[in-house]
């Protein structure tokens, strides 16, 4: 199973999530695909959500992680996104 890149936040109000800068979550790729515990799955603004958040301790993350791995995802936990992934997601759109 490929392995997907994935980054934990918190944003300000405490809430932990997740973002997979190389998912896109629309046409153009502009847009990576999100997961929190409430809400699940949904469209982030990656630039945006970095500037308004901070990164998530393993203890903060943990409960996410599970949920996540029990939904199927095999993940490579990283602290920032690469251009390069950023480009991989701009691509997937593309071809999607």
């Amino acid at each position: 199973m490929e392995s997907t890149i994935v980054i934990f936040r918190v944003d300000r109000e405490g809430v932990v999530f997740a973002l997979f800068p190389e998912l896109p979550d629309d046409y153009h790729g502009f847009y990576c695909t999100c997961y929190q515990q409430v809400g699940q799955h949904c469209a982030a603004d990656y630039y945006g959500c970095i500037a308004n958040s901070r990164p998530a301790t393993p203890v903060e993350y943990a409960g996410l992680l599970v949920e996540l791995q029990r939904r199927g995802y095999e993940m490579e936990i990283r602290q920032r996104a690469s251009s390069a992934m950023h480009e991989r997601r701009r691509q997937a759109a593309a071809i999607a």
